[in-house]
């Protein structure tokens, strides 16, 4: 069995997370963190041999405290982000310690997960190398300046990127060295393109949202809901029809 460790990056600023007492990773979804949330779907997997979540220096020592008894309990490694999220997810690969085939990285604020799909996800990864989900684009898309129309774009052939993105372990770490400048990108999948490499396209999770402002959040917390209406939720397939009853 292949081998996945796991990267969370939650050392962004939140800058558009307004009106609420915390940065969104470390808000309360439903009586647990966020961070934690997502975290969870990868501790109890049989072939995560770890996961590291990323901090910023300026929360480090707040988190530690706040989260104590929480971490005492979860197999899970904490370090410090870097100017960019690409130099935090950098930081979490030099923290990694255990074997992996294979190295996951997810959004700490992307917490609701499905392990269906997840497993799904692992194995396109094991077939093709690198892998990231992503979700056709099914609305108009418009090009815009100053608020103003300057065409309209064709969407055949976008896709909105989610992660986990997952990639061979060697590969990411080839491609995180071959880059000169990592403040330019804004995903893993970038920098492995950037070094020449393929990367597969996995369809996504429709609910696999990234929580960025407050809407974001209170969408959340209405989906989180229809997912814990079923009891069988955590092996609901993405794709099926039964999946909110």
């Amino acid at each position: 069995m292949s081998k996945f460790a796991v990267i969370l990056p939650a050392a962004g600023d939140s800058r558009r997370f307004t009106g609420f007492p915390r940065k969104k990773p470390f808000m309360e979804l439903k009586g647990r963190a966020v961070w934690m949330r997502t975290a969870e779907h990868f501790l109890s997997r049989d072939d995560v041999s770890e996961v590291v979540l990323v901090v910023s220096a300026d929360d480090i020592d707040e988190f530690r405290e706040r989260f104590r008894p929480n971490l005492a309990f979860m197999d899970i490694s904490i370090t410090t982000g870097g100017k960019c999220r690409a130099e935090s997810v950098l930081n979490g690969i030099h923290c990694l310690t255990h074997d992996a085939d294979f190295v996951a990285v997810h959004d700490a604020a992307r917490p609701l997960l499905t392990a269906k799909w997840l497993t799904e996800l692992f194995a396109a990864a094991v077939v093709h190398d690198a892998v990231i989900p992503g979700i056709p684009v099914s609305s108009t898309v418009k090009a815009v300046n100053d608020d103003v129309i300057q065409g309209t774009v064709d969407r055949s052939g976008l896709v909105l990127a989610q992660t986990p993105q997952v990639f061979r372990k060697r590969l990411l770490q080839q491609a995180y060295a071959a880059a000169d400048d990592l403040s330019g990108f804004t995903d893993d999948a970038s920098i492995v393109e950037a070094f020449g490499h393929a990367v597969r396209i996995h369809p996504g999770w429709p609910m696999n949202i990234k929580i960025t402002t407050g809407d974001d959040f209170h969408l959340a917390e209405a989906l989180l809901d229809s997912m814990s209406t079923n009891s069988a939720r955590q092996d609901l397939h993405p794709f099926s029809d039964d999946r909110f009853r």
